[in-house]
């Protein structure tokens, strides 16, 4: 079976994480620290806080911005549910906007037709790596007080207008689950350029204590440590930052072999009527955290008639990115009709791509796709 995706761990990772082990810190500590500081430093925000989980991360930047019962979040429903759960965290409204066909995120227009005057923030994702156009969103929404959230979950090592996504963001969430570039298991980063809202997520990640635990054990006297407002057990260990460390050392490598194979599906594929494979955007480029292509309109099967015929032939593809307004736990929730997030959601597939990807398993993939377009339309 060819997998979706695999990350890409070994040997440094498990001496990295068995040293944190023999350091006798096993919780959040030094390594943590350290990641924090290399991470800031990547993707050029001055300061970085490691959280649990992206969704974590999300829950406390809106924590930050005082969301709440009453106030409004616009939000993709093209993307993990937890975009949209993170507001629902807090009390408040996610408020689900459509996304542009090309690239499954967000633009102004699709923002500006949904925004009221309880609107407190956007979540913008830049999804699966592709990054959004930010400024066009801020021009739309600072003038009118609201905040943007980068849900920059999937771009580690894409680029925005020439630099890091997130480099200038107020508040970005990251994600370091195993199906991103790069993992530590689980785990997330909020990053700020503002000092004051770094200084509180580190509070709120550790249940609102005003000094640290690694603080506290270092400090060489009796502290005692104050509880400043109700918060949350959002910590990443040091094990967990370890791994992260020797993952981010990779991370340049690990984006230009995913763009060498992005390059090669767009090659292998370039003769399939009406596919459409995701691609950099004019104001950026992605990491390919994920290849998703968009199947014809013309072709008869449905996409879990491919994903069905693909894995019958060995090839593990994965549905297109969710739409949460279509999931259970949003049914009844208001919200405004969503036709390309529908057409996206329905008509999309994730090829395997990860770093060991060989030419030939490649070749399969193509090859076992065409096939599965052809397929006949099924008897009644």
């Amino acid at each position: 079976m060819i997998p979706v995706m695999k990350p890409w761990l070994g040997a440094e990772e498990a001496e990295a994480a068995s040293a944190a082990v023999l350091s006798g810190w096993v919780a959040q500590g030094p390594k943590v620290a350290a990641f924090e500081d290399a991470f800031g430093r990547r993707v050029a925000a001055l300061h970085a806080v490691a959280t649990s989980s992206c969704t974590t991360a999300l829950h406390v930047a809106l924590h930050l911005l005082d969301v709440g019962p009453g106030d409004e979040v616009v939000v993709p429903s093209l993307s993990f549910i937890a975009t949209a759960n993170a507001v629902r965290y807090c009390g408040a409204t996610p408020v689900f906007a459509d996304v542009e066909p090309e690239t499954g995120n967000l633009s102004a227009a699709t923002v500006e037709a949904v925004l009221t005057e309880r609107t407190r923030a956007v979540i913008l994702v830049h999804q699966a790596g592709v990054p959004a156009d930010v400024d066009a969103i801020r021009a739309l929404t600072g003038p009118r007080g609201v905040t943007v959230v980068e849900d920059a979950a999937c771009a580690a090592g894409s680029t925005y207008r020439g630099v890091p996504v997130g480099a200038d963001a107020e508040l970005s969430a990251w994600s370091f689950h195993p199906r991103k570039l790069i993992t530590t298991g689980e785990g997330g980063m909020l990053t700020t350029n503002r000092a004051d809202w770094a200084t509180r997520a580190r509070r709120l990640r550790e249940h609102g204590m005003s000094v640290s635990a690694a603080e506290r054990h270092s400090g060489g006297g009796a502290v005692v440590e104050s509880y400043l407002e109700t918060a949350f057990n959002y910590r990443m260990t040091d094990i967990q930052a370890a791994v992260g460390l020797v993952q981010l050392s990779k991370l340049d490598a690990i984006v230009r072999r995913r763009r060498e194979l992005a390059a090669r599906y767009h090659e292998l594929l370039a003769d399939v009527p009406g596919l459409r494979a995701v691609r950099d955007p004019e104001h950026g480029t992605t990491n390919y955290q994920s290849f998703w292509v968009m199947l014809p309109d013309e072709v008869a099967v449905s996409r879990n008639d491919v994903l069905a015929r693909l894995a019958e032939r060995g090839v593990s593809a994965r549905r297109g990115i969710m739409a949460a307004h279509l999931e259970p736990a949003y049914a009844g929730h208001p919200r405004v009709d969503l036709p390309v997030t529908e057409a996206i959601t329905a008509r999309s597939l994730i090829l395997p791509l990860y770093h060991d990807l060989t030419a030939e398993q490649q070749d399969t993939v193509v090859e076992e796709l065409k096939s599965a377009l052809r397929l006949p339309l099924p008897s009644h």
